[in-house]
């Protein structure tokens, strides 16, 4: 597991000879009490299947082997080695220290990864450019990416399936949730918990976003607008019971008295800072929802919450750390 030691310029001291591989040391370690040393390698292999030193038969474990001392690793250092790749053309004669920084970036090395000329632009082992074909590396290339695509759609349609599935029973629970409201009391109760729990944990997945200009706020967004943001809604998760609401409640007509007209609105704006605002994803639009924002006035928030549209200056909150 040693360095042959034909590859070295001039004699090599015998302290620098493995025992075991009777090569130059590589990654030497020592016993602990005789001091003899050996290539890592080497005395690891013999120590698992007896444990003494191969030298004067002493006791010795791994655990003991220690490195040896600085001087001998100098020794080695300062050794003159011939590159691996003489064979193919180098000529360089390098201290060992040295080797493997030169191995790394020595023109003759026959792995050494260079770009294909021919057209394909690929990186391929320098050994291997002579028997490279752009076509067929290309080639396979698109089968493999087009395995890992149609894996991808595999696993894309089964988690569609579970997520049906899981909104399948829970539309079977919600059904039977809102059968028994009207007659048990207390499963009416129960169902009004579980859906301002839904809207809660859907409030709080949506990133928090930051109004840089309220100016900017659409107060009577046009049928188009309307239809574009509660898609978005839908795709964001929001639950099926509230979009309408919250629709209907992105109009200056359904807000409450603090923002119903622009007077208002200019009064109250010092008030805006204090609104927990929720971005719709990748859209000029937050959602201000009333669970959130228990600490506003009556006259600046209304159930089940705000849908507020801008032409401009909604940001996502980058500095916001949502809860563990």
């Amino acid at each position: 597991m040693g360095i042959d030691s034909n590859r070295f310029e001039g004699p090599v001291d015998e302290e620098l000879i493995c025992p075991i591989c009777s090569s130059v040391l590589e990654d030497p370690v020592q016993a602990p009490a005789c001091e003899h040393a050996f290539c890592r390698g080497c005395i690891t292999e013999w120590l698992s299947r007896q444990q003494i030193c191969p030298v004067d038969r002493q006791e010795i474990t791994a655990a003991q082997l220690k490195p040896v001392p600085r001087i001998l690793r100098n020794l080695l250092a300062r050794l003159l080695i011939v590159c691996d790749n003489q064979q193919y053309g180098c000529t360089v004669v390098i201290n060992l220290d040295r080797l493997e920084s030169h191995l790394k970036e020595c023109e003759h090395n026959p792995k050494r990864p260079v770009q294909c000329e021919q057209g394909c632009g690929m990186v391929v082992p320098m050994d291997e450019v002579k028997e490279h074909n752009c076509v067929r590396e290309l080639r396979a290339l698109v089968e493999r990416q087009n395995e890992t695509m149609a894996t991808l759609q595999q696993e894309l349609a089964d988690n569609k399936f579970q997520i049906g599935q899981l909104n399948r029973e829970l539309n079977l629970v919600k059904e039977f949730m809102h059968a028994m409201r009207g007659s048990d009391p207390r499963m009416r109760t129960l169902a009004d918990r579980m859906e301002q729990d839904e809207v809660v944990r859907w409030s709080a997945s949506l990133p928090r976003a930051r109004v840089t200009r309220w100016g900017g706020m659409i107060s009577t967004p046009d049928a188009v607008l309307k239809v574009v943001i509660q898609r978005a809604l839908c795709e964001s998760g929001s639950p099926p019971h509230i979009i309408e609401d919250l629709m209907d409640n992105s109009h200056e007509r359904r807000w409450p008295t603090g923002l119903s007209t622009l007077e208002t609105r200019q009064a109250n704006r010092r008030h805006y800072e204090n609104y927990v605002c929720r971005r719709i994803p990748g859209k000029q639009a937050v959602i201000v929802m009333a669970c959130e924002n228990q600490h506003m006035n009556e006259d600046m928030i209304l159930e089940p919450g705000l849908v507020l549209i801008f032409a401009h200056g909604v940001e996502t909150d980058a500095n916001f750390q949502p809860p563990a």
